[in-house]
């Protein structure tokens, strides 16, 4: 019985096409996210926050311990430093049912927060994220867990977000 890599490839096009799709994309450098190269000057950071135990800064907290991230407990001098200014949800109207009742929310997360490396400038990064939420008022605690659920996905979404611009912040001072 021929084995996987006695046969030839003319008897195995799904074969060749596997390899040849397993080879591209590790040529092409992609990785699984939620594995996050920090510059090495990051790897021990402090994070402050308004609400230093608000659910984003436990994500981000969870997502930097996980990739090896030494997350200082307190503040040290020459060491970078995480501050999360304010992430805040608002919502706008985008359509209302005859009676008036609001239909459909567009929801926005904002999230806002600076990288203070020391002897350097500090860098501001701010961003938004946006979801659609359909209401129903017959239906107010059903919709009321869903949007609970929307929030908190925006919020891991957001983590890993502010992890992706930490491995490309410039703490050189270049």
């Amino acid at each position: 019985m021929p084995t996987l890599f006695s046969m030839p490839l003319k008897q195995s096009p799904k074969l060749f096409f596997i390899l040849l799709l397993i080879f591209s994309i590790a040529s092409c450098g992609f990785q699984l996210r939620g594995q996050y190269l920090l510059p090495q000057e990051l790897q021990t950071l402090y994070i402050s926050s308004e609400d230093n135990f608000g659910e984003l800064t436990r994500l981000v907290k969870q997502h930097l311990t996980i990739n090896d991230v030494s997350v200082l407990e307190k503040p040290k001098t020459n060491t970078p430093e995480l501050r999360i200014l304010r992430d805040q949800l608002n919502r706008r109207t985008l359509s209302v049912f005859p009676n008036g009742q609001v239909a459909e929310y567009e929801l926005i997360y904002t999230v806002n927060y600076q990288i203070i490396v020391p002897e350097q400038e500090v860098q501001d990064f701010s961003f938004d994220l946006y979801r659609e939420y359909q209401d129903d008022p017959n239906f107010a605690l059903a919709k009321s867990r869903e949007l609970n659920l929307l929030l908190s996905e925006m919020r891991k979404t957001a983590a890993e977000r502010i992890l992706r611009e930490l491995a490309s912040v410039n703490v050189n001072g270049e």
